[in-house]
């Protein structure tokens, strides 16, 4: 491995080539070679930013390179299992989109595969490398809203294109795979708590996939309510009420796409303050912790045990709701 973690990329997915790719290839530490693809034409743009890229002609090709470390995984999500298992016996470490596995079980499996082989697999939720979240915890846990009632958080976005793989069953589409990561286990995150009893849970079912879902639950200091949709004007929010005051990020997920990452504090009274991060790329974040862990420099700060949480989470509410 040398100085650097060698990457390769399962797939030439788009959200790869304008995202992860780039983050990747920028990220200190590491640095993006090979890319698999049984269409070369589509390797062209990863090779405009990365330089002398080798391209493979298929996923079992990539993983057979010896020059690899390390690999993402942008497939579908109910290919994400496999390919993790499938690349961590293959001796590299794994950054696998979000979610990681359809369901919590199956995060389990690949738990006892990292012990097995020594390898790193990991999830890919950037968000939880941003600088916000971390200022999130901090102001939360020094009081400074008071005591925690209500937490609050939003994420959706219109998509009905029946193409798209958000939308179809067979490969594990739907509104709570796709962003329920993020408006869910987002909660977690910041309160460092579990859910507890699902008060409610509804969830609008369209070609068999789950376009919308909203959920009440009970965590231990706090009541919260969160909904997901793909069937709904673009928008995300935290919002997170207090005794003393309010916490609200406005752009917790797609951070300079939605808009500029910030942590309002409303109150006491009828000020505000406001922390900005107008510039730090949380892709490119979340790589240069993964290298860090690889060349064992630090630990990951986001294991499977925690993305395990968030998932048996979606599970409870997928059996909570109304079947449609």
């Amino acid at each position: 491995m040398g100085d650097y973690v060698r990457w390769g990329i399962l797939g030439a997915a788009n959200f790869a080539k304008n995202h992860m790719g780039p983050a990747i290839h920028a990220g200190r530490g590491g640095a993006l070679t090979a890319l698999a693809t049984s269409k070369p034409e589509k390797a062209e743009p990863f090779a405009a930013f990365a330089p002398g890229l080798r391209v493979h002609d298929s996923y079992d090709a990539l993983l057979a390179d010896p020059e690899i470390d390390a690999v993402y995984i942008p497939l579908p999500n109910a290919l994400h299992v496999e390919w993790s298992r499938k690349a961590a016996e293959a001796g590299k470490h794994v950054l696998c989109e979000k979610p990681i596995a359809m369901q919590a079980e199956e995060i389990d499996d690949l738990v006892a595969v990292r012990q097995k082989t020594g390898k790193l697999i990991a999830e890919a939720w950037m968000v939880a490398h941003h600088p916000q979240f971390a200022k999130a915890r901090e102001l939360l846990q020094a009081g400074e809203i008071g005591d925690l009632l209500r937490v609050d958080s939003t994420h959706s976005f219109y998509n009905d294109d029946m193409q798209n793989i958000r939308n179809q069953a067979d490969v594990g589409g739907g509104a709570m795979r796709d962003i329920g990561v993020y408006a869910f286990g987002s909660i977690r995150l910041i309160t460092g708590q579990e859910p507890g009893e699902i008060l409610a849970a509804q969830i609008d079912w369209q070609n068999g996939v789950d376009a919308s879902a909203h959920v009440m639950a009970q965590f231990p200091g706090f009541l919260y309510t969160g909904r997901v949709s793909t069937r709904a004007a673009l928008w995300q929010e935290i919002v997170l009420h207090g005794t003393k005051a309010v916490m609200r990020l406005p752009v917790p997920f797609n951070v300079q796409v939605f808009g500029e990452a910030r942590v309002e504090v409303h109150g006491p009274g009828l000020e505000t303050r406001t922390w900005r991060w107008p510039a730090e790329n949380h892709y490119v974040l979340q790589v240069e912790a993964f290298n860090r862990a690889v060349k064992g420099e630090a630990d990951y700060p986001l294991p499977l045990e925690f993305c395990r949480g968030t998932q048996e989470f979606i599970d409870r509410i997928f059996a909570a709701a109304p079947q449609g």
